[in-house]
């Protein structure tokens, strides 16, 4: 029955669909132009009770037509592997001037499947060594008694973290912070990062720019403390951060849902957090505490401390301001005396 297998999966569906109706087989002989006999075969050995589903429809492919970005391909190809970033504009119009007649979308699109991909660039951790450096830096916070101003410093190797808050934002608040710091270090790191701070250094000198590396009085504190000051590069994510991320959560995570009673109190809860909870928890990414980090591997690594603290003859001490709450004044009692008293004491009166 050599016609039952030219007979086509379309055929013998219909075949089937209008055999369950109950259509009489010469009828459908007719209407399909197939002999009695080949259906009857066809019943009989059980083609039309497979499932028909297994047997997808099966299409001849598409004769490929060579575009006209074709010829110029090779071209594409051979200037993407001398040149991986070259624009597709740029590739577009080169292969344009070689003939090419076609619009900009085939070459883009092509240019997008074959360009080579950009090799990830490796994340590098800014880490240094033990008793290097630290990060220095102020971040201003809104108190209810007024602006203050916490100067940061960060150990770089342990991330130990040092804050203290004060009313401005100068280079002798700068000053008096970091002999504060070294002194609670016992040591002075030999490197400080900075942040440019041009606000704290033109606000007491009056310079006209160039930072704290400029600032020959910072430089002469720097030589008496043995350190050597440093300027922050261009904000990168995977290179710096130990200061602002230390900013953040000292605002998340101290200043934050806490009440303070003043300038005193300030500091004072500002040094318990340190201890209790900042320099003690896991940090994550050294997956150690830096107190521990620190006692272990750093303490005794930071220069030592200078004889006598930094006597500066331009720098004015900071003026005392008010706080929040006002000191009770002292009792000052004034003995009252006659004016005859006065002129004997004066050698008046006789």
């Amino acid at each position: 029955m050599a016609e039952a297998y030219l007979i086509g999966r379309e055929t013998r569906v219909l075949l089937r669909h209008y055999l369950e109706q109950g259509i009489a087989k010469s009828e459908l002989a007719r209407k399909l132009g197939l002999s009695r006999r080949t259906i009857h075969h066809l019943i009989a050995t059980g083609q039309l009770e497979r499932d028909l589903d297994q047997n997808p429809v099966q299409y001849t492919p598409r004769p490929a037509v060579a575009g006209k970005l074709e010829p110029f391909k090779p071209i594409i190809r051979a200037r993407l592997e001398i040149y991986p970033e070259l624009s597709g504009v740029r590739l577009y119009e080169e292969v344009k001037a070689a003939g090419y007649t076609g619009g900009y979308g085939q070459v883009k699109r092509f240019v997008a499947t074959i360009r080579p991909a950009a090799a990830p660039e490796p994340v590098v951790r800014f880490e240094t060594e033990p008793g290097k450096q630290a990060q220095v830096d102020f971040a201003r916070f809104q108190l209810p008694w007024g602006v203050r101003y916490a100067l940061v410093v960060v150990l770089g190797y342990s991330r130990l973290l040092w804050l203290r808050f004060y009313a401005r934002q100068d280079m002798a608040t700068l000053v008096r912070g970091l002999e504060e710091c070294f002194a609670a270090l016992a040591g002075v790191p030999h490197e400080l990062l900075f942040d440019q701070m041009r606000a704290v250094v033109t606000k007491d000198l009056r310079l006209s720019g160039g930072g704290l590396l400029h600032n020959l009085e910072f430089l002469r504190f720097a030589h008496h403390w043995n350190f050597t000051p440093r300027v922050c590069r261009p904000y990168r994510a995977q290179t710096k951060g130990k200061v602002e991320r230390p900013i953040r959560y000292v605002r998340e995570n101290f200043i934050y849902g806490r009440e303070f009673l003043g300038d005193a109190d300030l500091n004072d809860q500002a040094i318990r957090w340190l201890e209790r909870t900042a320099n003690v928890r896991l940090h994550q990414t050294i997956q150690e505490r830096p107190q521990d980090r620190f006692d272990r591997n750093e303490r005794t690594l930071l220069r030592p401390l200078a004889s006598r603290p930094y006597h500066s003859l331009l720098l004015k001490p900071e003026p005392a301001r008010a706080s929040n709450t006002a000191p009770s004044s002292p009792l000052v009692v004034v003995e009252k005396r006659s004016l005859a008293e006065y002129a004997r004491l004066a050698g008046g009166a006789q």
